[in-house]
């Protein structure tokens, strides 16, 4: 299995820490409102790399924190007139439902970083008796940047092409650092603001060390995989190498993976522009699987656009799939046969060679887009061989090794029971009448009214079936 290496910037062998073991943290979202489309793509992709880990029998501890202390959340509480933890507590739980709703596991571990200060204060005094860190006048702790000589391996730049993306450089306070490029590791508080004792002032911690911390404590002091959107490697990664290697002394991680922006209609997402989506928004006009799809439709490491044309797209993909899993289940009521007819097993090899290339995708680098070109390669064979002399054996084989690799991506292939209102269920019954009446006109007119709605008939031995389109 190979693996893109941010760090090296090249494909490498992946090889555990430990055997059949993966140690991986994901950085989570700032619960400060619901997330948006941005914070999806990482959980999706993420939680799709740990799936295949899985499936491959590897045993995953997988850790992702939610950072439930910051400016944005302080903010928030101000505005509403109650305690950030109102806000985080809140916001947690929404991103949950939205996690669950595009099936994205639950992590091993959730932590929050207000759960996690005396960690942090642990490290940062180690970093302190290292001299890798400094107390400044009003109580704040910085990082001393030029004390960690691989500062910028991450990156790949040197510390002084890299001081104008440093976040801390134009904040209150630059006058008490011994370089511009320290960070901080503590600040002290302001009024308003939750803040906690340590030997140093009231205050709370900077960004940068919580995951440290949060990864240190669940995982180790050296992890397999370090994960997160490319807008984190400068400064937040880059960051968090320089602390936890100075303070540890071993090496933090041994691979970095980064997802690429998401743009809507070729334009970066900005509330400003008018093209911001949270997940709630766009669970209002599809199912959250269809962005799955969508988002596991293009390598993780390319840029993805966003737009309806695109989601429709996703949709009738997933569409494709899903019917072809149903037809399967209607197969299975009407076929008999506990061996392969000499055809079926010419096509159950065919199908093994569509799983291998779905492996051969997945472990260059978790190619997800050609993964589920081979998804639809079974489909399609699927649909061109299955018929109602078809035996038990070969409907179950190709039933559950489609299920089983969507569900490596995490594509639900039962459809949600979905209720209709009464007005159709009675116009259905009515058509349903009209038909034994031999009305056909009437059960016309019935059947284009709820077409008109949305609603598409299609009449089987079973009885009639409908979905929605």
């Amino acid at each position: 299995m190979k693996i893109f290496n941010t760090l090296s910037r090249r494909k490498e062998e992946f090889v555990p820490l430990e055997e059949g073991k993966v140690k991986m943290y994901v950085c989570g979202p700032t619960v400060y409102n619901f997330i948006h489309i941005g914070n999806a793509r990482p959980m999706i992709v993420f939680d799709t790399v740990r799936r295949y880990f899985e499936y491959k029998g590897y045993d995953v501890n997988y850790v992702s924190n939610f950072t439930d202390v910051d400016d944005k959340i302080i903010k928030k509480a101000i505005e509403e007139g109650v305690d950030s933890e109102v806000i985080s507590r809140r916001y947690i739980a929404e991103c949950k439902k939205d996690m669950a709703d595009m099936n994205v596991m639950p992590a091993t571990t959730h932590p929050q970083a207000t759960q996690e200060i005396d960690g942090m204060l642990e490290m940062i005094q180690t970093l302190i008796d290292k001299g890798h860190a400094y107390v400044a006048k009003d109580g704040t702790v910085y990082f001393r940047t030029r004390s960690f000589k691989e500062y910028g391996k991450l990156s790949h730049k040197n510390l002084d092409e890299m001081m104008s993306g440093l976040r801390e450089l134009k904040v209150t306070g630059e006058e008490n650092k011994e370089d511009p490029s320290d960070f901080v590791l503590w600040k002290p508080k302001k009024d308003g603001e939750p803040y906690w004792e340590s030997p140093w002032c009231q205050g709370r911690p900077g960004w940068h060390i919580e995951c440290s911390v949060m990864s240190k404590k669940y995982l180790g002091d050296q992890i397999d995989i370090h994960a997160g959107g490319e807008d984190l490697v400068f400064p937040h990664h880059e960051n968090e190498i320089a602390q936890s290697e100075a303070a540890n002394g071993k090496t933090f991680a041994n691979y970095w993976m980064h997802n690429a922006f998401l743009n809507i209609d070729n334009r970066k997402m900005s509330k400003s522009l008018g093209n911001f989506f949270t997940v709630r928004e766009i669970g209002e006009k599809y199912e959250l699987q269809v962005l799955r799809f969508f988002m596991l439709s293009a390598h993780y490491r390319s840029p993805l656009n966003f737009s309806a044309d695109l989601m429709e797209a996703s949709k009738n993909g997933l569409e494709r799939i899903l019917t072809a899993v149903e037809r399967l289940k209607d197969a299975q009521g009407k076929a008999s046969g506990a061996e392969l007819q000499a055809d079926e097993q010419t096509n159950v090899a065919a199908a093994k060679e569509f799983v291998g290339k779905f492996e051969a995708a997945m472990e260059d680098d978790f190619n997800t887009a050609d993964a589920i070109t081979a998804i639809f390669e079974l489909v399609k064979l699927s649909n061109s061989t299955v018929t109602d002399a078809s035996s038990r054996a070969y409907v179950d084989f190709l039933k559950e090794t489609i299920e089983k690799l969507c569900g490596v991506m995490g594509i639900i292939t039962e459809r949600k029971e979905e209720v209709l209102d009464s007005e159709i269920e009675e116009m259905i019954a009515a058509r349903q009448q009209a038909r034994k009446a031999k009305n056909f006109a009437l059960a016309d007119e019935i059947r284009q009214k709820l077409l008109d709605m949305g609603i598409v008939l299609e009449d089987t031995r079973e009885g009639v079936k409908w979905k929605r389109v």
